[in-house]
């Protein structure tokens, strides 16, 4: 019987597994992969890809990737369509929520993509940085709580596995997490309109993303990522998600600077997987040998979360998802 892999998802260089990555996964195994801009050229290539990366880390491993619509989008043209913005659904009926979803994840499952990091469930509020902006559904949890729910059903129709993120909430950040650690002051009162969201949605079947921010009201210390109290007892606790958690990227400039054994310690706070996606080898050699094996109860998790989707998938037909988001767009403008 083959070893449990790592609790790691990482990056790979360019748009062909090379010698030395294949060789790297061989040793220290992750569980899966994620996929960017620079490892997409073209269909044919891409599905290459994703079938030699499940060559070396097995036939069910996740393969990642960010496909929100707007501007975060691996895939784009000419060989993929473009799709709209997720504000752009705000107040739409959920079938044309759901259809968009579907027709993103068809393009992903088609390429060999089986986890998709969306829909955000962060709020869109006045004032926050831009990084998360029309990327999230609305300022309201509820309208945001329906129109994930309506991502999630279209994304596992489709095949894929969604991701919802960044729990606790990314909305109140004034500095981009890509950049630097972003403090959030409000108190917990303010913060059960970032977490309605989450918890609508806990039971979903999706994974979710760990936001690396420091919430003062519950941990003063540590961002989220790394914090066993936000985790044990926001995320799995008032949340109540009890599925696949993984980080946010540990290669981000919110937590770069902390130091220490960084993969560790968010397994030790209470996230199933790490996230590294930099690709550069020596980064991931580093993080893979820091990174401990797929826990027990991860495992279930990731079982779990892909039973969900193929009870869910099914048969789609891409013209009359489009004509419906299309009618439902234009009748907004």
């Amino acid at each position: 019987m083959a070893a449990p892999p790592l609790a790691a998802v990482v990056g790979v260089s360019g748009t062909a597994l090379t010698a030395e990555e294949a060789a790297l996964f061989r040793r220290c195994r992750p569980l899966g992969a994620i996929l960017f801009r620079r490892n997409v050229e073209s269909p044919a290539q891409l599905c290459a890809l994703t079938a030699a990366l499940r060559e070396e880390l097995g036939g069910d491993a996740p393969i990642l990737v960010d496909q929100e619509g707007g501007r975060v989008a691996r895939l784009r043209p000419p060989h993929w369509a473009e799709h709209p913005v997720p504000a752009a659904f705000e107040g739409l009926d959920s079938v044309a929520a759901e259809a968009n979803a579907a027709l993103l994840g068809t393009a992903c499952a088609e390429a060999g993509l089986d986890v998709v990091c969306a829909p955000l469930l962060d709020l869109r509020l006045p004032g926050a940085h831009e990084v998360i902006g029309d990327r999230a559904f609305s300022a309201a949890p509820a309208e945001v709580a329906r129109l994930g729910a309506a991502w999630v059903r279209g994304l596992h129709a489709a095949g894929c596995i969604p991701v919802i993120k960044h729990i606790p909430g990314h909305g109140r950040a004034l500095v981009d997490s890509h950049e630097s650690l972003p403090r959030v002051e409000a108190g917990a009162a303010e913060l059960a309109a970032d977490i309605a969201p989450f918890r609508d949605l806990a039971a979903s079947g999706a994974w979710a993303m760990t936001a690396h921010i420091l919430y003062a009201a519950w941990d003063a210390s540590r961002p989220a990522t790394l914090s066993p109290t936000v985790i044990g007892e926001v995320i799995r606790g008032e949340i109540g998600f009890d599925g696949v958690l993984v980080s946010d990227d540990l290669a981000m400039g919110a937590v770069a600077g902390l130091g220490g054994d960084l993969a560790g310690a968010a397994i030790s706070a209470g996230c199933d997987l790490v996230l590294h996606c930099t690709g550069r080898i020596e980064e991931t050699a580093a993080v893979l040998g820091a990174c401990p094996v797929l826990s027990d109860r991860a495992a279930g998790r990731v079982a779990a979360a892909r039973a969900a989707m193929l009870a869910a998938r099914r048969r789609l037909d891409p013209g009359a998802l489009l004509a419906l988001r299309e009618s439902a767009l234009a009748a907004t403008a």
